[in-house]
């Protein structure tokens, strides 16, 4: 036997031991039953997007430990690998492969940038190993090819700015002007091309009084208010996020900007906690999502209460968008090897090919909703947006007057370009937006 067979048979019982099938052909054999399920997840757990990514860790750990308690998956106890985002793509690429060599993780969670999954979608594909695209929003993922090991357990970027959109189309009707107010990176300037898509398409003719793309981070808004009260435009829209959205809500407040534009904010429900009381109300807010804590006729109202009760309990905090999204992706994740595992029978385990099969076409409940994975892997998640407003129940401003929009409705069709796609709708399609939810 040569060196690198003796090699390259070591690391195959390294592997096996550990659970992990690592050999390019791996797909074709059997897979050993493991001793422990090992998860590699990807998250931010420093820098701005720590906002999002600490949420989200803390929801997996907290879900774990739940699953654990009842017994595992498949009888088989549940272990998470933490990876940092933060560092970049780079770093990322290196760590999804130590995930998968060296840890052994048989399944793994990616992540909140869409950097991120771009760069860990084709190591999917490379190295045969199921990935859940747990949280970013680039439309690119299953747009430009397909990635047979690689599944989106949420929405993204196109309906989240498509419901707003027609929410406002709905809403206020008769808006002449918009300006728009983005960070300026990747999803700033591509949620714009979006929604400018579907504007252009649904009410032609609306002029464009500001395009502002401040520097990512920036701390002092002062010059894009002081343009925006200038150009007095009847609807502004601003997806950023984190701090940068909080600051430039607080700014604008002060300046009583809210009081003179309709502001739409995709994105906001994560900020709202942070905000409290100081938050307009009365303005266009989504949650990339339907799962607000205040959601009027939730899928299982009990599991609901259970996930916003326990992870407030043991944090303090409210979840937030990021938490439901990793909830999401562990139900997928519970479901599909429910599936797998029924289908090897007594005593089997799923390999990687079978593991990645159950996901194709899966459907999965949610607290608030059923989930299906689509034949391209991207899932089907509706949204919710309504108008900022207060109550006595929460601290911070939640919906009111609350449209759900089905997934489908929103989301570009298998095959097709979202740009392209939004392009082709005409202003009768608002006529299909549902009416508000009861409640």
């Amino acid at each position: 036997m040569t060196e690198a067979v003796t090699r390259r048979t070591a690391m195959l019982g390294a592997a096996a031991t550990s659970g992990a099938l690592l050999f390019a052909g791996g797909n074709a054999r059997a897979q050993a039953k493991p001793t422990e399920l090992r998860v590699g997840i990807t998250t931010f757990l420093s820098g701005p997007a720590s906002v999002f990514g600490v949420p989200a860790k803390q929801a997996a750990e907290l879900l774990f430990e739940e699953i654990n308690k009842a017994g595992g998956i498949g009888g088989i106890p549940v272990r998470a690998f933490f990876v940092d985002e933060a560092p970049g793509t780079d770093h990322l690429v290196g760590e999804y492969r130590r995930l998968v060599q060296n840890e052994g993780c048989q399944i793994i969670l990616a992540s909140i940038s869409s950097g991120s999954c771009l760069a860990c979608t084709p190591l999917s594909d490379e190295m045969k190993k199921t990935t859940l695209l747990w949280d970013c929003g680039t439309q690119r993922i299953f747009e430009e090819g397909p990635h047979p090991y690689a599944f989106r357990t949420q929405g993204y970027g196109t309906p989240e700015v498509l419901a707003p959109l027609l929410y406002l189309l709905k809403h206020k009707p008769d808006f002449r002007t918009l300006a728009v107010i983005n960070q300026d990176y990747a999803w700033g300037r591509d949620s714009w091309e979006l929604w400018k898509a579907g504007m252009d398409a649904m009410k032609p003719g609306v002029r464009v009084v500001a395009e502002m793309f401040p520097r990512f981070g920036a701390t002092d808004y002062s010059t894009e208010v002081t343009r925006l009260l200038a150009a007095r435009p009847d609807v502004i829209l601003s997806t950023s996020w984190g701090g940068d959205l909080t600051t430039l809500i607080r700014q604008s407040t002060e300046r009583r900007l809210f009081e003179r534009s309709l502001f739409v904010m995709p994105i906001a429900e994560a900020s709202l906690p942070t905000l409290g009381r100081t938050m307009p109300a009365g303005h266009i807010i989504g949650a990339r999502g339907d799962h607000w804590n205040n959601h009027p006729s939730p899928k299982d109202p009990a599991r609901l209460k259970r996930l916003v009760d326990s992870y407030r309990a043991k944090y303090n905090e409210y979840p937030i968008y990021p938490v439901h999204h990793m909830a999401q992706a562990i139900s997928a994740m519970q479901a599909a090897y429910a599936k797998a595992i029924a289908a090897k029978g007594a005593g089997g385990w799923p390999n990687d090919l079978e593991l990645s099969n159950a996901f194709r076409g899966l459907t999965f409940d949610t607290p608030t909703s059923t989930i299906t994975l689509r034949e391209d892997g991207q899932g089907l998640e509706d949204q919710i947006v309504g108008l900022s407003s207060f109550n006595d129940k929460f601290p911070f401003s939640v919906p009111k007057d609350m449209i759900l929009f089905p997934a489908a409705m929103v989301s570009t069709p298998v095959g097709q370009k979202s740009t392209d796609w939004l392009k082709t709708l005409k202003p009768d399609f608002v006529s299909q937006v549902p009416a508000p939810m009861a409640g």
